[in-house]
């Protein structure tokens, strides 16, 4: 590894380089180099390049972790099963849970080559006006697509339990906020009743990424209105393709939100709204969305739950990094944008 390579975490890089040898046949002589991917709010993840080849390491965070959460072994699996029906998927390469390599289980997968949008627009691109449209349109075209493949033919039935999805769903999210509150938050518990009176009945089943955003997506580095790459299948499963759609939107900042806790590139001129997104959903899909509500508010709900919870690991010490002090406003944010969305009055 190279001298800049050491500051990253307790990682014995030079196992993992010989492990990788051993089970990824035909990699180019070399060093190995990692660089770590700017920090999300889950698992780690690092570039591997050896030569010219590239490859994605992906492992739990350091520390303690819930039991059951962050589980390498299910998402590389669940790739295994998706990439050959939708290459968009990265090709997983290995899994390993050797305590000897590594302090967790990890695994390595394919590198998609293109730009991934966070909070603004690759030069190359060019202004929001010109290429806002292309992407929105893109990341609806690339959602509806996943959710057109045939999960049982793809032999994907044992990843996910769709009977009573959306109802394990809520009850879940409103347990992990529960396990994670550090103060009273307005409406919060009107919220949360609404959210279990009122859980639908999808008949429809898809695959369900269960994370699908714009900084999910890998896009071709000319043109923005094609998509290379799909990220992050920790979450992913079977059940209700409205789900998917609920989340997405959530994630779609609009000029006036106010601080919702994460990047937003969506805001800026050229891009669709949340209504036209779910237009063009519903006309790209054909699918009834005259209950987009219910589901636009669970993804409001649980992006305010995924910031409690980092929130309340930086307040219990667990995290020592004050970019999480004051999450805790974007989730009373996300609140009243949930309650709002259920009224009515956001979309």
């Amino acid at each position: 590894m190279s001298a800049a390579d050491k500051t990253i975490e307790p990682i014995d890089w030079t196992k993992v380089a010989k492990h990788l040898r051993k089970s990824i046949p035909g990699l180019p002589e070399g060093e190995m180099e990692v660089q770590q991917f700017s920090e999300g709010y889950s698992n780690l993840t690092y570039l591997i390049r050896i030569g010219n080849w590239e490859g994605v390491l992906r492992r739990p965070p350091f520390g303690e972790v819930p039991p059951r959460a962050h589980d390498m072994e299910r998402e590389y699996r669940m790739l295994e099963k998706v990439n050959p029906v939708f290459p968009l998927a990265p090709k997983p390469y290995i899994y390993c849970e050797d305590p000897e390599i590594m302090d967790k289980h990890f695994y390595v997968m394919e590198k998609k080559q293109g730009v991934v949008i966070d909070d603004q627009l690759p030069e190359s691109y060019g202004s929001s006006e010109q290429v806002g449209m292309a992407i929105s349109k893109n990341v609806i075209n690339t959602l509806v697509q996943l959710q057109s493949i045939d999960y049982k033919e793809a032999g994907m039935e044992e990843m996910g339990k769709p009977e009573g999805f959306m109802e394990r769903q809520v009850k879940g999210w409103i347990k992990r906020y529960s396990q994670s509150k550090t103060e009273e938050i307005e409406k919060l518990n009107e919220l949360e009743s609404w959210l279990s009176a009122n859980i639908p009945v999808n008949a429809e089943t898809t695959i369900v990424h269960n994370d699908f955003k714009l900084n999910n997506m890998v896009l071709d580095q000319e043109n923005p209105g094609k998509a290379v790459g799909i990220l992050d299948w920790e979450l992913s499963t079977i059940g209700d393709p409205l789900s998917d759609l609920g989340s997405t939107v959530a994630y779609w900042g609009e000029p006036d939100d106010p601080d919702m806790g994460i990047n937003i590139v969506t805001s800026q001129p050229g891009f669709f709204s949340r209504k036209e997104f779910i237009e063009e959903y519903a006309k790209q899909s054909g699918r009834d969305v005259s209950n987009v509500d219910y589901y636009v508010t669970f993804g409001f709900y649980k992006l305010a739950v995924i910031l409690q919870q980092i929130h309340y690991r930086w307040k219990t010490g667990e995290i020592d990094d004050d970019r999480f002090s004051d999450l805790n406003q974007a989730v009373s944010n996300l609140v009243d944008m949930a309650n709002l969305t259920r009224s009515g009055q956001l979309i």
